[in-house]
């Protein structure tokens, strides 16, 4: 792959005599065709007036015809498909509807203020999950209890599937088989003649209090504006033609929540730390955009709204790099079409709420979770902030993406997984750059990808460990 295109060639080694006094060869970056798809991601009046409720009558609406189908082709055209109040003790039917899962130990902000609880802070949790937990299947108009053959810890509220089963004299709904809406129909990706590759990175931490990632930032910066190496890597850096920042630009150290409560005079001649981060974030895009077309996402801890899906940060905030039209601020959800291959990701907030609120660890292992349930954040609102939609689920995947990312991540992984109906996608989990020195590149020819890693020596490490580039 790319460090294939980026070995040394006879004569090309920085130790050798230069073979003349021109200035060397140019290598020109590709160009890529690219199309931006989130406008759907876009949220223009914005009204907080209305309840939260209508966003899931309108993703269960939107979602019963797809499971209906998914239901009857792996059950027989001949299941019965009933609605709960219809239900019939011991009838052998399918229901389609949308979980609930009823957790003893997710946060609540009653149970924080009752009278019996105000003394008693809730302990720090990683997850939420517990053996007391039950799930629960409603509709429009009615719920009723699962029990059988459908892990309860690995599901989470807000899922829309189709179960098979019937209801006990208890009242439960006995589950002996289910399913999602799986993968949607993709488009087909254009034969690419040679290596174009797009580069992911996300969590650069800009603002922390340590100072070690900068090092690796600005020589991940040098190799792709070909600053880095000898002309074997130079010309493997021309064939990154995008950049992609998946959030977390600035490091939670920038975010002062005592800034709010402190009174005025105390903060007048003080400045906020994401000022500072921001100005520099700016002059690092600058020396990005100058040579290739940078696509920057809000995170968590950047200065955008809170509420997904995250609106693109504001351009006055890039005065230096903001006059490149080469500089592409995009929402988070990211939509887009890159030389025909579709890029669909988020900036992880998604997988980490699903991750605290069920028994999967694995990053990827979410990722693939979600594309299988056709919903990009099935949590939202339950407990992931989200903007209250009234008439369409904007987070439902009406086409399956070429890329499936999430940034953010602890650690680097991907996998191509495959569709019944030939759908081929690439799962990558972006590492944070600012504790793993890692990005990726995605190579759009081969949907294949590989980390590339900065690591330098710092204080921590042995006296002999020295500088390493590695992809």
């Amino acid at each position: 792959m790319f460090s294939d295109l980026s070995a040394q060639k006879e004569g090309s080694s920085l130790l050798c005599r230069p073979a003349s006094e021109d200035q060397g060869p140019v290598f020109e970056r590709m160009s890529l065709a690219y199309s931006p798809c989130s406008e759907h991601y876009r949220v223009g009046e914005r009204s907080f007036s209305r309840q939260y409720a209508h966003i899931y009558a309108a993703r269960l609406m939107q979602m019963r015809p797809l499971l209906t189908e998914r239901a009857q082709q792996k059950w027989g055209s001949d299941v019965l498909i009933r609605k709960l109040c219809d239900l019939q003790t011991g009838e052998q039917c399918c229901i389609v509807g949308t979980l609930f899962k009823r957790m003893e130990l997710q946060p609540s902000i009653l149970r924080e203020i009752s009278e019996e609880h105000n003394l008693m802070p809730q302990p720090a949790r990683v997850k939420y999950i517990s053996e007391s937990d039950e799930l629960i299947l409603e509709d429009e108009l009615q719920r009723i209890k699962l029990d059988g053959k459908i892990d309860r810890d690995k599901c989470v509220t807000g899922s829309v599937i189709a179960v098979y089963g019937a209801e006990r004299n208890d009242g439960k709904f006995t589950v002996e088989d289910f399913c999602t809406a799986d993968l949607p129909l993709q488009s087909a990706r254009p034969a690419l003649s040679s290596d174009r590759f797009v580069l992911l990175a996300s969590g650069l931490g800009l603002g922390s209090i340590h100072a070690d990632s900068m090092l690796g930032l600005q020589l991940l910066v040098d190799m792709v504006t070909g600053q880095l190496g000898d002309q074997g890597e130079q010309s493997g850096a021309a064939t990154i033609s995008r950049v992609l920042l998946a959030g977390n630009l600035l490091s939670q150290n920038t975010q002062d929540k005592d800034a709010t409560s402190k009174p005025k005079y105390l903060t007048k001649k003080t400045q906020a730390g994401s000022v500072e981060a921001i100005r520099l974030l700016d002059e690092l895009l600058l020396q990005l955009v100058a040579s290739v077309p940078v696509d920057v996402m809000p995170g968590q801890y950047d200065p955008t709204n809170y509420t997904i899906p995250q609106q693109p940060l504001h351009r006055c905030m890039f005065p230096l790099s903001a006059v490149y039209p080469t500089l592409k601020l995009a929402s988070n959800p990211y939509q887009a079409n890159i030389d025909g291959v579709r890029f669909l990701g988020t900036s992880g907030q998604n997988v980490c709420d699903i991750q605290r609120y069920s028994s999967m660890d694995s990053h990827l292992e979410i990722l693939e979770e979600t594309l299988r349930l056709r919903h990009l954040a099935p949590t939202a609102p339950d407990t992931l902030g989200c903007y209250p939609f009234y008439q369409k689920d904007p987070f439902i995947l009406e086409e399956c993406p070429h890329v499936y990312f999430s940034g953010n991540a602890p650690t680097f992984e991907s996998k191509l997984i495959k569709g019944a109906n030939g759908q081929e996608v690439l799962l990558v989990t972006i590492p944070d750059f600012s504790s793993t020195q890692t990005a990726c590149l995605v190579n759009l020819r081969t949907l294949e990808c590989e980390p590339v890693s900065f690591s330098a020596f710092s204080a921590d490490d042995d006296e002999e460990s020295e500088m390493n580039i590695s992809h």
